[in-house]
């Protein structure tokens, strides 16, 4: 895949950390069929920020089917809706931060770095309760050092 384009995005009402100062854009364009994958992730943090703090990952994923590998409406303004419900439960009081978000083949991910595996599922599952079923898988992993977040960065920056 071939980055396209990496740019700040000033924080403009999003739903997101306290701890992100500013976020940043990538996309990416696979070779063979054209399409695109959009990458929003936190390009600088905020002073007093302790990543050690958050050493679990956990990626929530949403698998979708379109003809041009991105979400229909609908089912983007249902993912919007879900990482709102889930900001102000989850994100709070430096218990976890969002820290990318990529969208594009069929598949939206939003990785978080957390306190604790147990704490975010049961954060996650108070966000959701009550309403209807959100079609996500979650994968939990120790990623103290956010290797995986590092790696993405690096390529975020050539």
């Amino acid at each position: 895949m071939t980055r396209l384009l990496a740019f700040a995005l000033v924080l403009a009402g999003l739903s997101v950390s306290c701890f992100a100062q500013t976020w940043g854009l990538a996309t990416s364009t696979h070779p063979t069929n054209g399409r695109q994958i959009v990458f929003r992730y936190i390009e600088t943090f905020g002073p007093g920020f302790q990543r050690s703090s958050q050493p679990v990952r956990i990626v929530l994923a949403w698998k979708y089917r379109s003809e041009n590998g991105m979400p229909v409406l609908s089912e983007r303004q249902r993912m919007d809706a879900m990482e709102d419900l889930l900001g102000p439960v989850i994100e709070t009081d430096g218990f976890a931060t969002l820290a990318l978000v990529s969208t594009g083949e069929n598949l939206r991910e939003w990785t978080y770095y957390a306190k604790s595996e147990a704490e975010f599922m049961a954060k996650l599952n108070k966000a959701l309760a009550g309403k209807p079923a959100f079609p996500i898988e979650v994968h939990p992993a120790s990623d103290p050092s956010w290797v995986m977040y590092e790696k993405f960065r690096a390529w975020a920056k050539k």
